[in-house]
This record gives C-alpha cells, sequence and structure tokens, in this order.
C-alpha cells in the first residue's frame, strides 16, 4: 500500500495567484485541480483579503498536507517586491488555521527541477508541467508555475526522504 501526500503548489502574485494541487504516491504525481486567484480589483487590501479568502477556501476543499509555495525573488522594483512579499504572505496566512507543513522553493529552484534550468521561461515550464503530469489542456501560467511548485516539492521530498532511509541504515526497497 503506498502513501499518499497531497500537496497545494502557490505561485504567489499581488494580482493573480496560481495554485496547483497534486498527490503524490511514491514517485508519482497525480493531477487533482489548478486554477488562478484574481486578485486585481479593489484597494490593495481588498486584493490582499481576496487572496487570504480564495487559499483558505482552496485548503478547506483539497485539504492538503503540504503546501510548497514560491519565495520572493528580488525585481528591479522594489515597491513590487514588497506587494509580492505581502500576496505571499497573505496566501501563507491563509493556510496557518489548518496545521500544515509549508516549504519554500526559489524561483530558479522550481525551474532546474522542472525543466532543468534556473532560467527557463513560463512558457518551458508550462511544456514541462503539460508533459511531467500528462495533461490534456494548458494550465495558465500562474497555475503552471505552481503545479512547478508542487512537483518540485515532490520530488525534494522524494530525495529527502531516501536519504534519511540511507542515513538511519535501512535499505530502500
Amino acid at each position: 500500500m503506498t502513501n499518499t501526500r497531497r500537496i497545494l503548489g502557490i505561485d504567489p502574485g499581488s494580482r493573480k495567484t496560481g495554485f496547483g494541487v497534486l498527490d503524490f504516491a511514491s514517485d508519482r504525481p497525480t493531477y487533482v485541480a489548478s486554477g488562478t486567484v484574481s486578485s486585481a480589483d479593489g484597494t490593495f487590501p481588498d486584493r490582499l483579503r481576496q487572496i487570504f479568502t480564495a487559499v483558505s477556501e482552496i485548503v478547506t476543499e483539497y485539504r492538503p498536507d503540504v503546501v510548497a509555495i514560491e519565495s520572493v525573488f528580488m525585481h528591479k522594483n522594489a515597491g513590487s517586491a514588497l506587494k509580492l512579499g505581502h500576496a505571499r504572505s497573505a496566501a501563507l496566512c491563509a493556510t496557518f488555521g489548518f496545521d500544515i507543513d509549508v516549504y519554500e522553493y526559489a524561483p530558479r529552484e522550481i525551474k532546474q527541477a522542472i525543466v532543468g534550468t534556473g532560467a527557463a521561461s513560463k512558457e518551458q515550464v508550462q511544456h514541462m508541467v503539460i508533459s511531467l503530469l500528462n495533461l490534456d489542456a494548458t494550465p495558465s501560467p500562474d497555475a503552471a508555475d505552481a503545479l512547478a511548485t508542487a512537483l518540485c516539492h515532490g520530488h525534494q521530498y522524494r530525495v529527502r526522504s531516501r536519504l534519511a532511509t540511507r542515513e538511519a541504515g535501512v535499505l530502500p526497497q
């Protein structure tokens, strides 16, 4: 019997936040859901509230075991980086009431894990997400990034588990 872990990937944004839900049974990811939370209307605090509410509803509906979220990267514009950080915080805070482990991954780390290069384009990430998950339709760029984040965590978790098993002196099966 395999142990299935449900991972919620989040690609935060102040106007569009992508989400992707995957089930991992052993090494095999299975697509569950994905989409984009649009928060383009209203004042900035209103948009943050929309992100918080939507992510809370996603967690309530899909009950992930783990949340994997993209970390903030440095923008040329400090104001944009600050807004991204606020949006990321709104998404993270929405998960805190559910006692879920949270893992953070740098954008380059996610791209490296999914495409093989940390400098991959959004189109390359979308293409690999479609290929790795055998999807029939193309997810939006934000949803694809969120799915890539979930995939990255699933693969990192597998590697960490195998290393821990070897360090404990237990032979892998």
